[in-house]
C-alpha cells in the first residue's frame, strides 16, 4: 500500500474549545496526508464546541468527520473511549487536542517513518513540541531529548505529548487491549508504556510537529525554562510521581501477559526497588536500568528513590 492510500483516523478530545478549535480543524485540513478521518468525542462542551464542528461536517474533503458523546470522566477517559471504540477503523491512529496548530507534515512524517518498518510490529510515531501562548505567539520548545525512547525509560518518563503521536493498527490493537483491563493516568504516557513494554518500535522525531497552545494559567509550567524543570523535580520529591507510578504498575500488572521477558523482569527489579532498605533500592533501580533522558533527570530519580519518593 502506497503512503498516500493509508487511511488516518484522528482521534480528538474536545470540551469547551469554541475558541480555538476552528484554528485546529483548518490545521488538520492544511495536512499534506489527503486521507484522514476525523473523530470527535466532545466531553460535555457548554460553549458552542459543537456547533462550530457540526458546520465542518459538511465540508470535510478528505474523509469522514465523526462527532460522539464523550464519557464525562475527565480527559483521559474520553481518550480511552476512543482508543476502545471498535467503529472506528484505520491504518494509523493520531491522538489529537482541541486548541493546537499541527504543522502540514506532521502526520506524513509519522507515516513515512511507519513505512519504513514492518506493520505487524507496534509502532508509535511521536515528537518534540513547540510552545505558544493563547494568542498564538510562539514562546519556546519541549525538551530536546538525546537518549533512545524504551521501556526503561517509559517506567519513569512520558516522553511526548499526546498531540504529537500517531500509532499503526498493531499498535492501536495492543493499546486498546491493554485499555479494556485497566484505566490509565494519560493517554500520552500509557501508550509509550505499552507499545515498549510489549516490544514495539517508537520513534522520537526532534522535530516540533505540533504548536501546543499552553493557557494563561498553565504557562509558568510550560516545558520552556529551567523554571518549569524545577517544578517539575519539585513534583518528584512531593511524591506526585509516586502516584502516577503506582496507577502505571497496577496497568502493567494486569496486563502482564503482553510484556516481553526482558520488560517484565525490567518491571519486577523496579517494582522492588522502591521497597525496603536504601541500599537495596538503589542495587535494584541500577540493576533495572530505568533512566529519565536528561542527566538532571537520572540524577533526581535517583534521589527520589533515596528519599522513598517514587
Amino acid at each position: 500500500m502506497s503512503k498516500a492510500d493509508l487511511r488516518v483516523a484522528v482521534l480528538m478530545g474536545t470540551k469547551d474549545g469554541a475558541a480555538f478549535i476552528d484554528e485546529q480543524l483548518q490545521s488538520l485540513l492544511a495536512q499534506s496526508h489527503p486521507l484522514v478521518d476525523l473523530w470527535i468525542s466532545d466531553d460535555g462542551s457548554i460553549d458552542g464546541t459543537t456547533a462550530i464542528i457540526e458546520t465542518w461536517k459538511s465540508r470535510w474533503p478528505k474523509g469522514r468527520m465523526t462527532l460522539v458523546e464523550g464519557p464525562r470522566q475527565g480527559f483521559a477517559a474520553n481518550f480511552r473511549s476512543m482508543i476502545l471504540d471498535r467503529r472506528i477503523d484505520a491504518d494509523c491512529y493520531a491522538f489529537c487536542d482541541q486548541d493546537d496548530i499541527w504543522e502540514p507534515d506532521r502526520l506524513e512524517s509519522a507515516i513515512r517513518w511507519m513505512q519504513a518498518h514492518d506493520a505487524k510490529t507496534p509502532l508509535m510515531f511521536c515528537s518534540r513540541t513547540a510552545t505558544m501562548t493563547e494568542t498564538g505567539s510562539l514562546v519556546g520548545h519541549s525538551p530536546l531529548f538525546a537518549r533512545p525512547p524504551s521501556f526503561r525509560n517509559a517506567l519513569v518518563q512520558s516522553i511526548a505529548g499526546g498531540n504529537t503521536i500517531l500509532l499503526n493498527a498493531a499498535a492501536r490493537d495492543l493499546l486498546a487491549r491493554a485499555c479494556a483491563r485497566t484505566g490509565f493516568v494519560s493517554h500520552d504516557w500509557w501508550a509509550y508504556l505499552i507499545v515498549t513494554a510489549a516490544g514495539g518500535g517508537v520513534r522520537y522525531d526532534p522535530r516540533p510537529l505540533v504548536r501546543y497552545r499552553q493557557h494563561a494559567a498553565n504557562l509558568v509550567g510550560a516545558n520552556v525554562s529551567w523554571r518549569a524543570r524545577v517544578s517539575r523535580l519539585g513534583r518528584l520529591f512531593k511524591g506526585e510521581f509516586a502516584g502516577w507510578t503506582d496507577l502505571n504498575l497496577d496497568g502493567l500488572a494486569v496486563n502482564r501477559d503482553l510484556l516481553t521477558e526482558d520488560a517484565a523482569a525490567c518491571l519486577d527489579l523496579f517494582t522492588s526497588g522502591r521497597q525496603g532498605g536504601l541500599f537495596r533500592r538503589l542495587a535494584a533501580l541500577r540493576k533495572s536500568g530505568v533512566y529519565r533522558q536528561t542527566l538532571s533527570g537520572t540524577l533526581g530519580l535517583h534521589l527520589a528513590f533515596i528519599l522513598g519518593r517514587i
